[in-house]
C-alpha cells in the first residue's frame, strides 16, 4: 500500500509519550539522496499509529520522522508500509513530488522487493509462483485477510533459498526468498500459509502466539528503485535482524552480509527533483 500526498500538510511530528524510548533512525538509514530515503526498519515497530491509537508507551516510527529532515522544511513520509512485525527496506519520500513519483511506482509494480522468511516445513518443490486473489476475512478484522477468489488477484514468486532443520524443536523449516510482484495487504504471510508453509513466527496466519514467542520471521532484504529516468536504480540491502539468524544459519546462509550496495550520503541539491 501506497501512502498519500496528504501527509505533506505539516511540518509538525506526531507527538510523543513523554516515557516512549528513544529511537535512532539515522543509525538505520541505508540509502540518502534529495528525492527519498531508505530505512532498516526494526521489527516490533508499527511505521505509523494505527486507526486504534497505540498502547500505552508504544511508539512509531512516524514519530522519529524528524530526525530525518535534514535541512528539509518538512519530515519525510511513507512511500509505502511494512506490518509492525516485518523488519527491512523501508523506503520514505522527502517531498511532495518525491512522494508522488514514488507511490506511483510502487503502484505499477516497478520497485523490486525481495524478503527473506524462515518457513515451517518444506516446499515440495524449489521454486515457483503463487497466484491466489486475497479478499479481506471480515469487516471486524481490519486487515486480516483470506485467500478469496472474489478478492483482489495476488501473485508472489518464491525460491528456496535453504532447508534446515529448526534450532529449537527439531522441526523442519525453510529459507525462501519472495517477491511480490503484486502489493497485497499480508500477502506474503497469507500466500506462504496457503501453500502450506506459514512463516515462522506468524500470530495470525501461522502457530504464532500473539504475545511473546519466536517474533515473525520475514525481512525486506532488499528494494530496488528506479527514481531517477537518467541513473541506475537505487538498491538497497537491510542487514538480517539478530532474530532470524540463528535458522537462516540453520537453513545454509552463511552469515556473511552482503557490501553495502547503497551508501547513506549527502546527495548535492538536497530536495530537488
Amino acid at each position: 500500500m501506497t501512502a498519500s500526498a496528504s501527509l505533506w500538510g505539516s511540518s509538525a511530528h506526531p507527538t510523543k509519550a513523554a516515557n516512549a524510548p528513544a529511537l535512532d533512525l539515522e543509525a538505520r538509514l541505508l540509502h540518502r539522496d534529495g528525492l527519498m530515503l531508505i530505512l532498516d526498519k526494526p521489527a516490533g515497530v508499527p511505521v505509523h499509529r494505527g486507526p486504534k491509537g497505540s498502547r500505552p508507551g508504544e511508539i512509531n516510527l512516524e514519530q522519529f520522522f524528524d530526525q530525518l529532515m535534514y535541512g528539509l522544511p518538512r519530515f519525510p513520509a511513507l512511500a509505502h508500509r511494512l506490518d509492525k512485525d516485518t523488519s527491512g527496506c523501508l523506503v520514505l519520500g522527502r517531498h511532495r513530488k518525491a512522494l508522488e513519483k514514488l507511490g506511483l511506482l510502487f503502484k505499477q509494480g516497478k520497485v523490486g522487493k525481495t524478503y527473506w522468511a524462515v518457513v515451517e516445513g518444506s516446499p515440495a518443490s524449489d521454486a515457483g509462483a503463487i497466484d491466489l486473489p486475497l479478499g479481506r476475512l471480515d469487516e471486524n478484522r481490519g486487515w486480516w485477510m483470506k485467500v478469496d477468489p472474489a478478492g483482489q488477484p495476488s501473485r508472489t514468486l518464491w525460491r528456496v533459498a535453504g532447508r534446515g532443520l529448526d534450532p529449537s524443536t527439531q522441526a523442519p523449516i525453510a529459507w525462501l526468498a519472495l517477491e511480490p510482484i503484486t502489493g497485497r495487504t499480508h500477502q506474503l504471510r497469507v500466500h506462504c500459509q496457503a501453500m502450506g508453509w506459514p512463516i515462522l513466527g506468524d500470530p495470525i496466519y501461522g502457530t504464532g502466539p500473539r504475545d511473546g514467542g519466536t517474533p515473525l520471521h520475514l525481512h525486506s532484504r532488499e528494494i530496488v528503485v528506479p527514481i531517477s529516468k537518467n541513473k541506475e536504480p537505487v538498491v538497497a540491502t537491510a542487514p538480517v535482524p539478530g532474530h532470524m539468524r540463528e535458522r537462516l544459519l540453520a537453513c545454509g546462509w552463511n552469515g556473511v552480509e552482503a557490501p553495502p550496495t547503497s551508501a547513506p550520503h549527502h546527495a548535492a541539491g538536497e530536495g530537488s527533483e
